[in-house]
């Protein structure tokens, strides 16, 4: 069987590596500093930052996209952005370039507003809806809350005319709240929407899913409300607001492949560079596991196409029998790997399994009528995997 080599379309950067100036209780990457011993503070050099664009630019496609974020990217600074560039421009030769900055958006002024929109880079903002959501979790090391700063920082964007969306993470408290959550973006501006499920490992029993996280059953009522406020909003055929989430299922509905890597048979479509170079399969999997190299030391599209990489893509499609049978295959394909392993209990089953089949089960007959219209209007579509 010949083996389809992947294209190198997108690469996930880690400017300051897991180095942040919040200390969010449920942050999964805080404590991957432990792997990079030997220094407190994390900085990409320069030399890494531009072999890293050269790269990316000489062995990818006509379109390419960057995707900068953390730990706290911004805290690598204005100048290594304004750098970043350069380069882009320098090894771009006509390319099609876009660039995301996920951000909790503390340090950013007006200079990075204007840097931001003048090469229009769209910004994902850490936030987790109205003040007692987001300071719930979402806090300084300190222990002073962030929830003034960051809407303070969203609405300096968005008078900027910087394109901003909203990141929520979906925890054992916020999942109580969907209709204040989303109300409170639309009421801010930020009509496109991405919301996380929240499950991680307990650090103080790995037996079990920490605290914070959020229940297969809440996660599921959420999902379902979160939808009927969706559409709601629709004017007549056309959605008004836009979750990440629903557009990608969508995707499926029609016949495409979905945007979203956790709706995909197989992952590792991607990679993540480090700070010092290192290579790594998946935002969520920078272990030494699936370290698959350091660029400095060999090629991304070779990375992107090595065994390792494969054999990381090919988990996802590791199923477990119920999934196999279950009628939502199709659209859900088992979500994210990182999903089914953060609590053990699990048993290789996401942990959010039954969400997916409580909204289903309420969302797939309007999903199938707006799909059959979108068809009739724009094409005839081919079977996604």
């Amino acid at each position: 069987m010949q083996i389809t080599r992947k294209t190198l379309d997108s690469v996930l950067i880690k400017p300051a590596g897991p180095d942040c100036n919040l200390d969010c209780t449920y942050c999964f990457y805080l404590d991957r500093a432990s792997q990079f011993p030997g220094s407190k503070v994390h900085r990409m050099s320069e030399a890494i930052l531009e072999e890293t664009v050269k790269q990316v630019l000489q062995q990818g496609g006509r379109h390419v996209s960057f995707g900068w974020q953390g730990g706290e990217p911004t805290l690598a600074g204005l100048p290594f952005f304004q750098k970043a560039v350069e380069f882009q421009i320098k090894y771009g030769d006509g390319k099609s370039v876009g660039n995301g900055l996920q951000t909790n958006g503390i340090l950013l002024d007006k200079d990075w507003a204007n840097f931001l929109r003048q090469y229009s880079f769209l910004v994902g903002l850490s936030l987790d809806g109205p003040e007692h959501v987001h300071d719930h979790y979402r806090y300084f090391k300190g222990g002073q809350t962030s929830w003034k700063e960051v809407v303070d920082r969203a609405k300096l964007l968005l008078d900027a005319g910087v394109e901003v969306n909203a990141l929520t993470v979906v925890n054992d408290y916020s999942v109580q709240f969907p209709e204040e959550i989303y109300n409170f973006h639309k009421e801010l501006g930020l009509n496109y929407m991405q919301f996380i499920p929240c499950v991680e490992t307990d650090p103080s029993d790995p037996s079990k899913a920490a605290p914070f996280s959020v229940s297969a059953e809440a996660y599921g009522k959420f999902l379902v409300r979160l939808f009927d406020l969706w559409q709601a909003d629709f004017d007549g055929p056309v959605a008004t607001t836009s979750i990440r989430s629903f557009d990608s299922i969508m995707h499926k509905y029609v016949g495409l492949n979905a945007p979203d890597c956790t709706l995909l048979k197989t992952c590792g479509v991607y990679v993540v560079v480090e700070h010092n170079g290192d290579v790594y399969s998946c935002d969520f999997f920078v272990e030494p596991e699936w370290r698959l190299g350091n660029l400095m030391e060999g090629s991304l599209i070779e990375m992107l196409n090595s065994p390792l990489q494969t054999k990381f893509g090919e988990w996802k499609a590791d199923l477990p029998e119920k999934c196999l049978q279950c009628q939502w295959l199709r659209p859900c394909r088992g979500g994210c790997t990182k999903d089914r392993v953060r609590d053990p209990r699990d048993n290789n089953l996401n942990h959010f399994c039954q969400s997916y089949i409580t909204f289903f089960e309420h969302a797939d007959g309007r999903f199938t009528d707006m799909a059959r219209e979108w068809i009739r209007k724009n094409a005839t579509p081919v079977m996604p995997t």
